[in-house]
């Protein structure tokens, strides 16, 4: 059975639930009501013949992140706060998500990608972090998941540089299933799809609730003078210039206010 939504498809076929994002031509940016929507379907709890959720894209990009025109004409707190929510929800899903990446996974495209529980990419993917480069920077909870997906080298190099990594790479160091031809995707990620289907469903909730619970540790960690630096990052002229300068195509001009 097929669910429409706004720049959404969802399929649900007894075991997989298929979610597919569906605004190719703004390179599936998510704007907020692809963020509630998202949320909205991942909040539900599952029904019971249902062992995992699949999350594809429609056109050559994954996601790209936040969209930075829509942020700029809604101002920039509620983007902010319904990503979150977003991948929240996706992480804390009772049963396993999966990531079928045809293409770029970039900035909040690239943490919906790594917060899913297993994801496939095409070996011409790449995945990254270009906030720096616009003046922004990651909340506690985005960069966190970067750290317990590759650790602090790793969550250092995507995060300080901002250049996006190869697939491929992001395979060699485990923190992708597998990077494959565009040709084998499909067989690769049905591959990965039919042995979580054939799992146990008690066993996959029990062991989603164990992995979810050890990495709320960090929540707890005292980090109000971090949410502040963030804030003034996403707040400042800076912001302002990197964002004007990446929807018009050219390099910014950083003040450091």
């Amino acid at each position: 059975m097929a669910q429409e939504l706004v720049h959404s498809r969802v399929e649900a076929n007894g075991a997989v639930r298929v979610v597919t994002l569906d605004r190719a031509e703004r390179r599936n940016a998510l704007n907020i009501e692809m963020l509630d929507q998202l949320t909205a379907l991942f909040s539900v709890e599952p029904p019971p013949e249902e062992r995992v959720t699949v999350i594809r894209a429609e056109g050559p990009v994954f996601c790209a992140g936040i969209d930075l025109k829509e942020r700029e004409s809604n101002g920039t707190a509620t983007s902010a706060t319904a990503i979150e929510q977003m991948l929240r929800s996706v992480e804390t899903y009772p049963m396993p998500v999966v990531a079928v990446v045809q293409g770029d996974a970039i900035a909040g495209g690239n943490e919906l990608a790594l917060h899913c529980d297993i994801a496939v990419a095409v070996n011409t993917a790449r995945f990254g972090m270009s906030l720096a480069q616009i003046g922004l920077a990651p909340s506690w909870f985005l960069a966190k998941r970067l750290i317990e997906v590759g650790g602090p080298v790793f969550a250092r190099r995507m995060l300080l540089l901002g250049d996006p990594i190869p697939s491929t790479r992001m395979a060699e160091l485990g923190l992708i299933h597998a990077a494959v031809d565009p040709a084998d995707l499909d067989a690769e990620a049905a591959a990965v799809i039919d042995r979580l289907a054939a799992n146990a469903p008690l066993s996959l909730r029990a062991m989603k609730a164990v992995l979810v619970r050890q990495m709320e540790f960090r929540d707890d960690i005292e980090h109000a003078d971090v949410d502040a630096l963030v804030e003034t990052a996403r707040f400042s002229d800076d912001c302002k210039e990197g964002i004007a300068a990446r929807l018009e195509k050219r390099q910014p001009t950083f003040k450091g206010s």
